[in-house]
C-alpha cells in the first residue's frame, strides 16, 4: 500500500512540473471594441524567455507606440514565475472589424504562435472627463469642423465645404496626416488650392480659438435626395500642457496622438421645378449672359467667317451643352471648336464657355442667321430664364449665283447641305506680282567699328588666358567649390527668414518659402504638386542621406504647424540653423 502511495505522489509531482514547464504565449488586448478616436494596447505575453519575436502585420492600424519590452521575475510560495511582454499602442485607420493575426516566438528551438484576435472599430466615442489626462485635454481642445455653405441646394447648384481645424490657445499641434479622405461620389467636385496654412483667430462654441483652413472643396450635386458627404479624419500629434514646470517657471508640454473627424454631413438636394421648364433646357443652373457674334457680316463667296456662341457668368459652366446653330444650307458649316475659360472659387465656377463655328458661304446673296435661344435656372429668383440673340444678316456680295434656289436668304438648313461649287477665284487673294524693291548695302567695311570688331578678339586673348588659369586652379578645388556653393545657396534662400527672426509667423512663412524655393531651384520641381513622401523619394533617389532627408521633411512639417505652438527666439534660431545646415548638406550630397 505504501508503495502505491509513493508512486501516486511521484506521478502528481511529475505532472505538476510538466504543467509548470508548459510555455504560454498569448495576445492580450486592452479592449475588443473601441472608437476610431481611441488607442488600442496589445500585449504579447509569454511565461518563458524566447528569441526571434515576430509581431503580426498591423496593416489596419497605425503604430503610435512600441514595441516596449518588459520582463518580470517573482517567487510565489517558493515557485519561480517569469513573464516577458512586448507591448504595442495602435491607432485604427478606419471603421470596421479587423483581425490581429498571429505573433511568433522561438523558445528552446520550438516556434510558438498566439491565437488571432478580432477588434471592432466604431465611430468616435466620448472620453471620460479627466482634467489630468492628456488624451482628454487634447480631445477638449482640438476640433475638426466641416462648414457647408448650404444644406438644401438645388440640383447642380454650387455649395462649398470648408474644413477647419480649431486649436485652443494653450494647446498646439506638431504634426498631422490624413487617415480618411472624403469621396464625393454623387457630386462634381473640385478642390481649391490653399497656398500655405494661415493661422486665424475665431471662436468655437462661444470660446476663443485659433484655426487653420485645411481644405476647400466646391461641390455640384448630380442627384436629388439625401446625399452624404463622407468625413475627413486626421491623425494629430498634439502638444498638451502639464502641471510640471521648468526651472524658469514655464509649463512643460507632453505629446499625445489623437484622431479627429469632421463627421458625416447630409445634404438634401432639391429637384429643379417642372413648372415653367423650357423644352430646350439642358441643365444650366446659375446666373448667365448669352451672346452670338460673327467676325464679319460682309464677305465674298468661299471666304470664311467665325460664328461664336458664348455663355458667361457664374454657375455650372462645365456641366451643360451650348445651344446648336441652324443656318441656311448655302452656308457651309464646320464642327465647332469648344473653348472653356473657367475658374473655380468658393462661389463656384466663373468664366465663359463658347462654341466657335467656321462658316463658308458658297453663293452670292444675303443669308439670315436666325435668333438662337439659351435657357437656364436662376437660383436667386428660383425661376427659369431665357436669353435670345438678335438675327444676323450675312451679305455675300461677290460669287456665283445659286441657281438651285431662287432666294438664298430664305433657304434654311434641313437634313442636307447644298453641293459645293468650285470657284475659279478661290485663290484670287494671292499676289502674283509682289513688286519687291532692292535694298542698298550699308557702308561698314573699313570703318572704325569694323577695325574695332576685328582687333578686339586679339586683345582679349591674354586676358582670357589669365582668367582660364585662375579658373582651372579654382575648379581643381572640388571640395572647396562644393562647400562655397552650398553655403552660398543656403544664405541665398534663407536671407528673408533670417531677417524675420523673432517674429514667429513671419519667420516660419519665410522659412517655408525658402525650403520650397530651394527644391524648385535645385530639383526643378513644383513642390505644391508633391507630397512630403514624394519629396523624400526624389531626394533619396539623388543619393542624399536618409538622415538629411528626414531633417528636411521635418522642417517642412515644422513650418506648416509651428505657428500653432508657443515658440521662443531660441527655437526659431535652432530651426534656422538646422535649415541652413540641411540645405548645405543636400547641396553637397545631391547627384
Amino acid at each position: 500500500m505504501k508503495g502505491i502511495k509513493y508512486i501516486s505522489i511521484l506521478v502528481i509531482v511529475l505532472f505538476s512540473n510538466l504543467g509548470l514547464a508548459q510555455v504560454k504565449f498569448e495576445a492580450k488586448l486592452s479592449k475588443t471594441k473601441l472608437g476610431i478616436n481611441e488607442r488600442l494596447r496589445v500585449d504579447f505575453e509569454m511565461n518563458k524567455d524566447g528569441d526571434n519575436f515576430n509581431p503580426p502585420d498591423f496593416s489596419s492600424f497605425s503604430v503610435v507606440g512600441g514595441p516596449n519590452q518588459s520582463v518580470s521575475k517573482s517567487w510565489v510560495n517558493g515557485v519561480s514565475q517569469f513573464s516577458k511582454t512586448y507591448t504595442y499602442f495602435l491607432a485604427p485607420k478606419s471603421l470596421g472589424n479587423f483581425k490581429i493575426n498571429q505573433a511568433t516566438i522561438e523558445v528552446d528551438g520550438q516556434v510558438y504562435k498566439t491565437t488571432p484576435v478580432t477588434v471592432t472599430v466604431t465611430k468616435a466615442v466620448d472620453k471620460p472627463k479627466d482634467g489630468n489626462n492628456a488624451d482628454y485635454v487634447a480631445s477638449e481642445n482640438i476640433h475638426l469642423v466641416a462648414e457647408v455653405s448650404k444644406a438644401t441646394p438645388y440640383l447642380n447648384e454650387a455649395i462649398t465645404v470648408v474644413y477647419k481645424l480649431f486649436v485652443s490657445p494653450n494647446t498646439g499641434v506638431s504634426n498631422w496626416r490624413e487617415i480618411d479622405s472624403p469621396k464625393y461620389s454623387d457630386f462634381w467636385s473640385q478642390n481649391i488650392e490653399i497656398k500655405g496654412l494661415k493661422v486665424q483667430n475665431g471662436t468655437y462654441k462661444g470660446e476663443d480659438y485659433r484655426y487653420v483652413i485645411l481644405r476647400k472643396t466646391v461641390l455640384y450635386p448630380q442627384k436629388t435626395g439625401k446625399l452624404l458627404i463622407e468625413p475627413l479624419s486626421l491623425d494629430l500629434t498634439v502638444d498638451v500642457p502639464t502641471n510640471r514646470r521648468d526651472i524658469f517657471g514655464g509649463r512643460l508640454m507632453t505629446q499625445v496622438h489623437r484622431t479627429v473627424s469632421a463627421g458625416e454631413r447630409t445634404i438634401n438636394v432639391k429637384p429643379l421645378p417642372e413648372q415653367g421648364k423650357p423644352l430646350d433646357f439642358t441643365g444650366a443652373v446659375g446666373d448667365f449672359d448669352f451672346k452670338v457674334t460673327t467676325s464679319k457680316t460682309e464677305l465674298k463667296a468661299t471666304e470664311s467667317l467665325n460664328l461664336n456662341v458664348e455663355v458667361s457668368g457664374n454657375g455650372n459652366l462645365k456641366l451643360f451643352e451650348l445651344p446648336k446653330v441652324n443656318l441656311p444650307s448655302s452656308l457651309e458649316v464646320y464642327e465647332p471648336e469648344h473653348t472653356e475659360n473657367v475658374q473655380t472659387n468658393l462661389q463656384g465656377m466663373q468664366g465663359r464657355i463658347s462654341d466657335n463655328y467656321t462658316v463658308v458661304p458658297q453663293f452670292k446673296g444675303k443669308y439670315p442667321i436666325p435668333s438662337i435661344s439659351f435657357s437656364y435656372f436662376d437660383v436667386k429668383t428660383e425661376s427659369y430664364k431665357r436669353l435670345s440673340s438678335d438675327e444676323i444678316i450675312v451679305n455675300v456680295f461677290q460669287g456665283p449665283n445659286n441657281t438651285s434656289a431662287p432666294d438664298n436668304s430664305a433657304t434654311l438648313a434641313n437634313n442636307g447641305k447644298q453641293p459645293v461649287v468650285v470657284n475659279s477665284d478661290h485663290f484670287a487673294f494671292i499676289k502674283t506680282q509682289p513688286n519687291l524693291v532692292s535694298v542698298k548695302p550699308s557702308q561698314f567695311f573699313k570703318t572704325k567699328l569694323f577695325w574695332g570688331s576685328l582687333l578686339a578678339p586679339l586683345l582679349a586673348i591674354p586676358l582670357a588666358m589669365v582668367f582660364r588659369k585662375q579658373k582651372a586652379v579654382r575648379d581643381a578645388d572640388v571640395v572647396g567649390n562644393k562647400i562655397r556653393k552650398a553655403d552660398k545657396l543656403a544664405k541665398k534662400y534663407l536671407s528673408e527668414a533670417k531677417k524675420a527672426l523673432g517674429q514667429k509667423e513671419a519667420f516660419y512663412v519665410a522659412l517655408e518659402k525658402a525650403l520650397h524655393n530651394y527644391l524648385k531651384g535645385k530639383l526643378n520641381i513644383e513642390t505644391s504638386e508633391f507630397s512630403k513622401d514624394k519629396i523624400s523619394e526624389l531626394l533619396t533617389s539623388k543619393a542624399v542621406d536618409t538622415e538629411v532627408v528626414t531633417d528636411f521633411t521635418s522642417l517642412l512639417e515644422s513650418c506648416e504647424l509651428a505657428r500653432y505652438t508657443p515658440s521662443t527666439n531660441v527655437a526659431m534660431q535652432q530651426d534656422y540653423d538646422k535649415a541652413a545646415k540641411t540645405i548645405s548638406l543636400i547641396d553637397k550630397q545631391i547627384k
